[in-house]
């Protein structure tokens, strides 16, 4: 066994940080030879790791600990702050809170919390309100777990069972196990490796599910009967393709099972009666890159949000049941550029999407039998909208949320008949806020291109817009995925203390349409980089904030992001905080045993089989970009049983960070030991890890 993973100074001081070792190790690939010294940190049994993290070696072990503790020593001296801002965060938590009651047939369901508790309970009372009955105490599951999550808690059309999954690692590997609601005992049924939830058929006797494989990719769709052992299940659908990931869902009417394979840019998509589960899946149209589609029923037809035939920005089709064949394919809502159609949900009288254009958005409403369309939209400058489809299909109400940086998120039904809304709730803050105390508004910033990159701030009414703020900025850009002006009471703490908090809505995302997702993809991708330093840039130079006061922020993806601006631009800010950040792009898109990496070829390339690919990651990728220069101060934060972001990323990158930076800014990683992609899994604990966050961004900002 190895025994130099960390090589200490001679007589060094105790708030020396550790120097991870370094080992030969050369990859050759077109040509192109590489040095990786720091490639040992990557666990040869890391499926096994993943699974049970007392398997990591000794040696990677004594690395991760080692910063662990190097960064406890580092911000010791907040550890009163980092207590205060946890006291202020859980505060704003109303601990016994719950959920709106979803309505289905005689009952309702919904999730709750208990004071103090650190994970829901899942509940259901009759359709009035009445006969209030615990389902599922998720905190009672979690009891001698250092880690527990709560996946997908379902119940079945007749109300007799429940399914959920528990994942104990974080690894995201899930056991589904199923509860008789009558007698409160669990079922003998127990079935391993999924992805958490499963898919009923109409009578309650089957299920589908997806299972993982030892390189954690969802590739095979299962049906189990309730009552027989899990060895016995069926075999419904299996993916060929690495590149193409298996998920399972039904339509709203509850009538038809999904099972799709796609990637980030392509979808296949296959239908099974729910009442006739043990049929075989009838495929709706074969993949074909770039055609992204997903599906709906209504009555006799199938309705398709989907980009076929140039629709970039997504249109909504139509086709028989019977004949659910692309050539069957007919027009319900146009294409129109710029009108980003982002979803559709099918009731049974109405069709309801909702879109993005100019950068907010809005919720449309189509009468089904007379085609009359209205919608719901909001004045203010900067907010977040959402809809969920409920539990029932033939009904008049949906439900859907809306909340700003400044207003707490609202829960509201709406009578799609009489349009009319209901209000729900309001998210509550136990410690108070003053909505009237903060404001949000939208700015632009110049790209280097001339794009313009919207940027939302929130502030205190009385924080000093004069370039005397320090400022946190937080960017993601990728997959598509668009950032929403939304409430979130953490960063208040932040606010609070002065802070402006900005989100900078870079290319990579759809925050302007799906142009601004091409434009931050494969060859583009730099261009999600310059967007945010465009957006640094401007906010300092036009005085909005103190220069010297910008605090990046981003994770996973985004933490690829923080990765890239510390190396293209060190000088613009004071600090980067990556958390479960994606930096080692290179290698981890060379290696196709890992579990995101075929998947995810579409959005950065494939560096095996291009050339041009290997090249455009290679000039970007953060941990193959270090250089000898000065960086800002970093906190880097990473999960052991992470799937999605392994571990050793952050980790070598740290370890070359400091072998190479010639300033003595902070540079510091933390790794969660017990959790994975998502960090500490019960809701208090979670906040623990963002309270160390804000109180470095506090500390190297140099606020009070």
């Amino acid at each position: 066994m190895k025994t130099d993973a960390v090589v200490t100074q001679p007589n060094a001081a105790p708030d020396q940080p550790p120097i991870a070792a370094k080992r030969q190790h050369e990859t050759t690939d077109h040509g192109i030879t590489r040095s990786d010294p720091y490639a040992w940190l990557r666990a040869g049994n890391w499926q096994e790791v993943m699974r049970d993290p007392s398997q990591l070696a000794e040696d990677i072990r004594g690395y991760l600990e080692a910063e662990n503790t190097y960064t406890k020593q580092m911000l010791g001296d907040t550890e009163a702050l980092q207590e205060t801002l946890f006291a202020e965060m859980k505060g704003r938590i109303k601990e016994d809170d719950s959920s709106v009651p979803a309505p289905d047939g005689d009952y309702a369901y919904y999730f709750d919390f208990v004071t103090g508790g650190q994970h829901p309970r899942f509940c259901r009372c009759d359709r009035d309100g009445g006969n209030e009955t615990i389902l599922l105490d998720a905190d009672a599951l979690s009891k001698g777990t250092d880690y527990f999550q709560l996946g997908g808690a379902t119940h079945s059309p007749d109300h007799r069972l429940l399914s959920y999954g528990t994942d104990e690692r974080g690894s995201e590997y899930y056991t589904v196990k199923f509860k008789d609601l009558a007698t409160g005992e669990l079922c003998a049924d127990v079935i391993g490796d999924t992805g958490g939830d499963v898919v009923w058929s109409a009578d309650a006797t089957q299920v589908f599910y997806v299972r993982l494989d030892e390189n954690h990719r969802p590739s095979k769709v299962f049906r189990h009967k309730l009552g027989s052992p899990s060895d016995d299940d069926v075999l419904v659908y299996e993916e060929a393709d690495p590149g193409f990931f298996v998920s399972a869902g039904k339509t709203q009417s509850g009538d038809l099972i999904v099972i799709s394979a796609h990637d980030h840019e392509t979808s296949e998509l296959y239908l099974i009666d729910a009442h006739d589960p043990e049929a075989a899946p009838k495929l709706i149209a074969k993949r074909e890159t770039g055609h992204e589609y997903d599906v709906e029923h209504q009555g006799d037809r199938l309705i398709f949000h989907t980009n076929h035939d140039g629709a970039e920005d997504f249109k909504v089709m139509q086709a028989p049941v019977s004949a659910p064949g692309l050539e069957n394919w007919t027009e319900v809502v146009p294409h129109v550029e710029g009108r980003l159609i982002l979803s559709v949900i099918a009731y049974k009288d109405y069709l309801v999407r909702l879109e993005r254009k100019d950068g907010l958005p809005r919720i449309v409403i189509s009468h089904t039998p007379s085609g009359e369309d209205h919608e719901i939209s909001f004045d203010e400058e900067a907010y977040s909208l959402g809809m969920s489809g409920g539990l029932e299909f033939d009904t008049q109400t949906m439900r859907f949320t809306y909340s700003s940086m400044t207003t707490p998120s609202q829960v509201y039904d709406y009578d799609m008949a009489e349009r009319t809304r209901d209000l729900r709730k309001t998210q509550e803050v136990p410690s108070g806020h003053e909505p009237g105390d903060y404001i949000t508004r939208r700015i632009f910033a110049a790209a280097p291109d001339g794009e313009e990159v919207p940027i939302t701030l929130l502030h205190r009414r009385d924080t000093a817009i004069d370039g005397s703020a320090p400022c946190l900025l937080y960017g993601y850009g990728a997959y598509g995925i668009s950032m929403p002006a939304g409430f979130s009471t953490n960063c208040l703490s932040l606010v609070d203390r002065g802070f402006v908090y900005a989100i900078a809505h870079i290319r990579g995302g759809k925050d302007k349409g799906y142009r601004w997702y091409r434009l931050g993809k494969r060859e583009h991708k730099v261009n999600t980089f310059t967007d945010f330093i465009a957006a640094a840039q401007h906010l300092a130079e036009n005085k909005v904030v103190r220069p010297g006061g910008i605090v990046a922020h981003g994770g996973s993806a985004g933490g690829m992001l923080m990765g890239a601006v510390a190396n293209m631009a060190p000088d613009r800010f004071a600090a980067i905080i990556a958390e479960v950040p994606f930096v080692d792009v290179l290698n981890t898109m060379l290696d196709d045993t890992l579990p995101l990496t075929p998947p995810e070829w579409p959005e950065w390339g494939n560096p095996i089989e291009s050339k041009a690919d290997y090249e455009a990651i290679a000039a970007y990728s953060p941990y193959d970009n270090v250089e000898a220069k000065a960086y800002p101060n970093i906190l880097a934060v990473a999960g052991l049983t992470d799937p999605r972001v392994t571990y050793w990323e952050p980790a070598k990158w740290v370890a070359r960070l400091r072998e190479v930076k010639t300033n003595d800014t902070m540079l510091l990683l933390k790794t969660n030991m017990e959790a994975g992609h998502g960090g500490a899994s019960g809701r208090f604990d979670r906040l623990k890890e963002v309270a160390l966050s804000y109180a470095f961004a506090l500390k190297v900002a140099e606020t009070p």
